[in-house]
């Protein structure tokens, strides 16, 4: 694959990320303007919440599957326009059904963008190599819209309704979805459907080695499927953390006395922080293990949320960067393992599985804890979150033996 190739590809891969990561990512800073709107509990606004990150997990492994049928790119521009078209319903939206609904259709859209512009990005680069440094950067992307799209609506919020900030995102969306249409080479296009056939001579050379050493093969396919396992539990625990942090970070901001605005800039010094620490931490794990990185990562993110909970107001504003980067920084090497251990030809398929059981642990996350708040309070909550995290290190050790 050619040079210019790659590149288009990750920049494809990377703006899609950036993009949709930044419309899931809003929806915290909408959060308490919904709860005083339509006076909801904290249970409430954890279902919010899982009304879109709910149902993008429910559908990844559909939408992998779906694009070897109708084609990589056509799927992710298609998904791109539906996030697009929700939020614009949204924008509409007088009661909390029609806001349910929106929420729902914009998780559906969202479904397509992690497995498919991840598998696009590691077919890019598997052949000349660089794939953990390409994810990195494609989950940096991710980050810097997270930055950029919730910190610019937190300060749009000060001059015009919620109402009209959602749409205008929905018009982003839109935008985003023709250039992916210009921006995807168009080999891309079918990759989905031919990467990985039934039968090729990879596959057919793979086929005749295991045959002739069964035993070896059988051991080897056996300790990437238990070191997968371990994987998705890794990543459950961490997004099921950070998901539920996100949920009631600006609740715990509102209660220091911090406004709309505040709560905007808040997460985007935590957004800035989670970029930087989603690329540092995925070149750090290629070069001192996934496991050192994941200790680090895991223990300063239960730290500094137990300090968040104690610090006033101030104090957490200049902790959040450094929070950010710990917080995010641990899903980059989680990624990057995915293809390790990969069962041969199923690569897409086990990209989708990893973000369904990822994303559906953060979806189902704020509505656990989000109940945990109504019956005690939020940094109750916070604290649990933070104590649960620290079983992230030993998966981390048994992830580390299968690689």
């Amino acid at each position: 694959m050619s040079t210019s190739v790659r590149r288009r590809s990750l920049l494809a891969a990377s703006s899609a990320h950036a993009v949709h990561d930044g419309m899931t990512d809003l929806i915290y800073v909408l959060l308490p303007i919904w709860q005083a709107q339509f006076a909801i509990s904290y249970a409430m606004i954890g279902l919010l919440r899982a009304s879109y990150s709910g149902v993008m997990a429910s559908f990844q492994l559909l939408a992998s599957r779906l694009a070897k049928r109708w084609g990589r790119a056509r799927m992710l521009i298609g998904g791109t326009a539906l996030a697009g078209v929700a939020y614009l319903i949204a924008g509409q939206a007088g009661g909390l059904p029609m806001l349910l609904i929106a929420l729902m259709l914009g998780g559906l859209g969202a479904s397509t963008q992690h497995p498919l512009a991840s598998s696009l990005v590691t077919d890019a680069y598997e052949a000349g190599g660089g794939v953990k440094e390409a994810l990195s950067t494609y989950n940096f992307a991710g980050d810097i819209g997270k930055t950029l799209i919730p910190g610019a609506v937190g300060l749009l919020l000060v001059v015009v309704s919620w109402q009209t900030s959602v749409t205008l995102i929905g018009l982003l969306g839109m935008t985003a979805a023709l250039l992916l249409w210009r921006l995807i080479p168009a080999p891309a296009g079918t990759a989905a459907s031919a990467a990985e056939p039934a039968s090729t001579p990879a596959t057919a050379t793979a086929t005749a080695e295991r045959a002739s050493v069964p035993a070896t093969a059988a051991a080897t396919a056996s300790a990437k499927a238990a070191g997968l396992r371990a994987l998705l539990a890794t990543g459950t625990l961490d997004s099921t953390v950070r998901m539920g942090f996100l949920t009631f970070l600006p609740f715990l901001l509102k209660n220091k006395g911090a406004g709309t605005a505040g709560i905007g800039v808040a997460l985007s010094l935590l957004f800035v922080g989670g970029a930087f620490g989603k690329l540092l931490c995925g070149y750090l794990g290629a070069r001192i293990g996934m496991m050192k990185t994941v200790w680090a990562t895991e223990s300063a993110t239960s730290l500094s949320i137990v300090a968040a909970v104690f610090l006033p107001l101030a104090g957490v504003m200049v902790l959040l960067p450094l929070l950010g980067l710990a917080l995010n920084g641990t899903s980059s090497v989680l990624y990057g393992a995915v293809p390790e251990l990969a069962a041969p030809g199923k690569r897409e398929q086990a990209f989708a599985l990893f973000y369904t059981g990822t994303i559906g642990a953060g979806a189902l996350s704020p509505v656990l804890f989000g109940r945990v708040g109504d019956v005690t309070s939020v940094p109750v909550a916070l604290l649990s979150l933070a104590a649960i995290l620290l079983l992230t290190l030993p998966l981390a050790w048994r992830v580390q033996k299968s690689l």
